[in-house]
């Protein structure tokens, strides 16, 4: 497997420094975790986490969102234990897991889908109005000036 080094790509994210690392922590982390899962981005501010969960139904799986953790658990009862099936053989591993995804701040989920035994969950990350970056104009000789002054200042001249 390829390793990248996304940190020449944060140096220049003030303030996003949570996230990157939540990201690079996520991509850096080892394979071979149950279920595997995919993180991928769908636009700017979409994200979509998906999760290999074959043999679980909707019922057999909860998901909760507590101090910006998402956790993803998945418990189903064994057939062998429900009288239903005796194994000669058994190399289907039928076994509980839990997952956990540190979140952004301002991640919130918006959906959650079961099809063909992947489970599809689609974040969004929305920045208040008040923490977004606005322009700010920087007066100087060029003649821009806000409206009002530009009067009072050729009048005094």
């Amino acid at each position: 497997m390829t390793n990248i080094d996304f940190s020449p790509l944060f140096r220049s994210m003030i303030g996003f420094d949570r996230m990157s690392s939540a990201l690079e922590t996520a991509y850096r982390s080892e394979p071979g975790g149950y279920p595997p899962y995919n993180i991928e981005v769908s636009g700017e501010n979409d994200y979509r986490i998906t999760m290999a969960v074959a043999g679980f139904t909707d019922k057999d799986l909860t998901m909760e969102v507590k101090e910006n953790i998402l956790t993803v658990s998945g418990s189903r009862a064994d057939d062998e234990e429900k009288g239903q099936a005796r194994y000669l053989y058994r190399g289907i591993a039928n076994r509980n897991f839990e997952r956990k995804f540190q979140l952004a701040d301002y991640v919130r989920v918006l959906d959650a889908r079961l099809e063909n035994g992947l489970l599809h969950v689609d974040l969004r990350r929305e920045i208040p109005e008040a923490m977004k970056p606005r322009k700010i104009e920087i007066r100087g000789e060029t003649g821009r000036y806000l409206e009002g002054e530009t009067q009072r200042t050729q009048a005094a001249a």
